[in-house]
Order: C-alpha cells, then structure tokens, then sequence
C-alpha cells in the first residue's frame, strides 16, 4: 500500500458566528491527563514512541488500532517503507506493503464532523476556512459559521498531516486501509482529506525520524519490539504522561509567539505541543 501525494481545497462562505473556542479556551486548565484507552506505547529499536489516538476523528480507525495492539498483531513487525523527508510505513505481518489483518477493509474516515461540543482551539482563519486543534491533533475545518446552514448543526473537519501524525495506508482505493499505518516525518498537506489521520505523536518523534529509510528498506529494517496501549501496561511500567492542553492560555500564548515568528506562512503544524512523561 503507498500513499499518494495528492492536494485538495475546499473554499466555502462563512455567513454566522463561530462556536465554541472561547468559551472551552477560559475554562481550561494548562495541563491534561490523556485518556490512557486512547494511547498506544511503541518500543522500537530506536526508542519509545508513545501517541494519543483520537476516536473523534476516526473511531473505525482507532477502534481497529485499538484491537490489533491488544491482541499482540504489531509486535515484532518492521518498518518497511521510510521516506526521509515524508513518513515511516510499518504494520504489514509481510513486512513489505502488500499484507494485513484478517479484518475486514476499513471505510475512509478522511473527515469527521465537528460541532458545539468539539470546539477548535486556538482557531484561526485558513482563507475561509479554520484551522487550530482538537486536542493536540491539528486539524482544518469548514468555517464553524456554516453549522448554522447543516441539518446536523455540525462543519467537515480534517486531520493536518502535520509532524508525528498517524495515518492509515491504504492502496489505490480510498477504503483499503486494513492494519498498515504511519508516523509523518514532516509535514506533507497533499495528504489532507485524502488519508485517515487517526492520531498524534505525543513523545519519540525523534525516534520516528532515526528510523532506517528506504524503499523498501534494507535489511535489517528496523522494527517495533512491541505495541502495548498504556492501560495495558503493568502500575510499574506505565510512564505518567501530561499533555499541555491545546484550549488552555499557556498554550495560546505559545502559538502567538509562534504565529509571530512565522509570519504570513503560519500554520498549525509549526506548533509542538508540549508533553510530560515520567
């Protein structure tokens, strides 16, 4: 399965006011504690990469990550494609882009709808669209205006393939995706609303980028020693991780600064967010 480069645009017309942001944005403290169900513990050769999951944008997605990790599917599987400039490509039981699971083939979840109750944080204006965070998954969306005009009162939404972003592979037809997914080495947009984004790189980014590349890779490919989802790791073992919350002041005063020393070419995917883990 490899993963086209395709762009796509979509420009609508903002006639309401928007919802949400700033009314989640006062109340938030700066720190959270993420759902341990919702993070996955990857321990490969070149380190641990420990990411949140986000059912909101993609349930089927993390619903089979989330089953696959449980059951021991991606342990000892190696990254087979990595292109340096772009992402790391693992979860074939082949270990060469033409396997998967005996589980069915996954629907697209190239977009998700977002409503009053799933806010955009620190939103910005992307033309006439918007664009900010959803926890730490960066994230554009039609402009929240709109949701006025929807007979479910809700804007399409799509993950940015930002830095540490989790995509869902998949062949040539959108609703191929199986068990083959990536960590983004860099940003690449052309990815936007044509992959499932699914999740985010909390810590081990680095990790993500010291990965052998190739295509595919020689051998020996570097691989995931095991994948365990943070709940299911014993009291002892399991490292206490704090996200900084995307909604939270100590957060927006990062992304001004940011936003500052971009300029004109400013986007989400210029932000870290940052993370505790002991």
């Amino acid at each position: 399965m490899k993963l086209a480069m395709t762009a796509a645009v979509l420009a609508l017309t903002a006639t309401a006011t928007s919802f949400g942001a700033a009314s989640a944005q006062t109340a938030a403290g700066d720190w959270r504690t993420p759902d341990p169900n919702n993070v996955i513990v990857v321990e490969t050769n070149k380190g641990r990469i420990i990411a949140e999951l986000y059912p909101q944008a993609a349930p089927n997605h993390v619903e089979r990550m989330r089953g696959l990790v449980k059951s021991g599917f991606y342990d000892g599987l190696t990254f087979f494609r990595v292109i340096n400039d772009f992402m790391a490509q693992t979860g074939d039981p082949q270990n060469t882009g033409i396997g998967g699971s005996d589980q069915p083939n996954l629907v697209a979840e190239f977009t998700f709808r977002r409503g009053a109750d799933t806010p955009l944080a620190q939103s910005f204006k992307v033309g006439t669209n918007e664009s900010g965070w959803v926890g730490v998954m960066p994230v554009t969306s039609q402009n929240s205006a709109l949701a006025v005009m929807t007979a479910d009162r809700k804007v399409a939404t799509w993950g940015n393939f930002c830095p540490g972003i989790l995509g869902a592979a998949r062949a040539g037809d959108p609703d191929s995706a199986n068990s083959q997914f990536f960590f983004m080495r860099q940003a690449n947009a052309s990815l936007d609303k044509t992959y499932t984004a699914f999740g985010r790189v909390l810590s081990g980014l680095e990790a993500v980028r010291a990965i052998k590349t190739g295509e595919p890779v020689p051998d020996p490919q570097d691989k995931m020693i095991s994948v365990k989802l943070l709940a299911d790791l014993p009291a002892d073992k399991r490292p206490s991780i704090q996200v900084m919350n995307t909604s939270s002041a100590a957060f927006k005063a990062l992304v001004d600064k940011r936003r500052a020393e971009q300029g004109a070419g400013f986007t989400n995917c210029d932000v870290d967010v940052p993370v505790q883990v002991k």
